[in-house]
């Protein structure tokens, strides 16, 4: 039996491996902000006779705490992680501060996945064959990282908050394994194309309708866009970092894989995170 965690893991494709790893035998703990879409997982793993096997771990990934709760909470019923997998995101078209005084969408989308992912480091290398599955935009639409300004102060828009981010989780992929050099964990950056989930319903009314109906016409539903992800973390790739778009692999080569602005974007990470856990964030 296998230890899954998921963030974003009670919704879309989180909550399609969640299940699909409960109905083959393995260990599940889904994270998430909401009771209710957590009691619904709850309850689907029930029915699949995996309630045992199944737990729920209520969190704001938005936040410093609910990030280093997750860890906590983790790590006090298992000392092993199998498979880490980021799915937590959340369009969030106007700029939102957290509680820690950071842009919400860098917050939840990257950051969450750098605490967590090297909070976790020690469990994961514990595993057989630890792997960190971050479902990302790699190879996706172009974004630019904003050094000067990470927090979106000036010019704040959804769809640069969200780009931005993208090609933040890009370097962290590249970063870990400079962090954590001769580490088992492999670290998998995927790009599922267009899946139908919920994604859509974030966005303003235009948008939200527009975007539903593409995904209508061309959007994988879950149950199939999950296959390859979980096929990547049964048999992980040999090298320590990879990234695909579908089941094309991806060449490490460019920006958004660069090895020096990784370094870069770590460091100034680990500052911002040790500057607020000075100050009680």
């Amino acid at each position: 039996m296998r230890t899954y965690v998921i963030t974003g893991g009670t919704d879309g494709m989180g909550k399609g491996l969640g299940l699909h790893f409960l109905a083959r035998g393995d260990r599940v703990l889904a994270v998430a902000s909401g009771a209710a879409k957590g009691a619904r997982f709850l309850n689907e793993a029930a029915e699949l006779g995996a309630g045992d096997r199944a737990s729920f771990v209520q969190a704001d990934l938005s936040t410093l705490a609910g990030m280093r709760k997750v860890i906590a909470e983790v790590e006090a019923v298992t000392d092993t992680v199998d498979g880490l997998v980021f799915g937590a995101q959340h369009f969030q078209s106007e700029r939102v501060e957290t509680a820690d005084g950071l842009e919400y969408t860098f917050a939840l989308a990257y950051l969450s996945r750098y605490v967590i992912g090297h909070g976790l480091f020690d469990a994961l290398e514990r595993a057989a064959a630890p792997v960190i599955m971050n479902i990302a935009g790699p190879g996706g639409l172009p974004g630019t990282i904003e050094w000067d300004d990470l927090q979106l102060r000036d010019g704040h828009r959804g769809m640069r908050a969200a780009m931005q981010s993208s090609r933040c989780i890009d370097l962290l992929g590249i970063a870990f394994p400079q962090r954590h050099p001769g580490a088992r964990t492999r670290y998998v950056l995927y790009n599922p194309l267009t899946v139908r989930t919920a994604m859509a319903d974030p966005l303003p009314t235009v948008h939200r309708m527009l975007t539903k109906a593409m995904l209508l016409l061309i959007g994988q539903p879950v149950r199939k866009a999950i296959v390859p992800i979980a096929e990547l973390m049964d048999h992980p790739p040999t090298e320590p970092i990879a990234a695909f778009r579908g089941r094309k692999r991806l060449a490490l080569t460019g920006t958004d894989f660069n090895p020096s602005r990784a370094r870069r974007l770590d460091a100034i990470t680990a500052e911002l995170v040790d500057s607020r856990t000075v100050t009680g964030g």
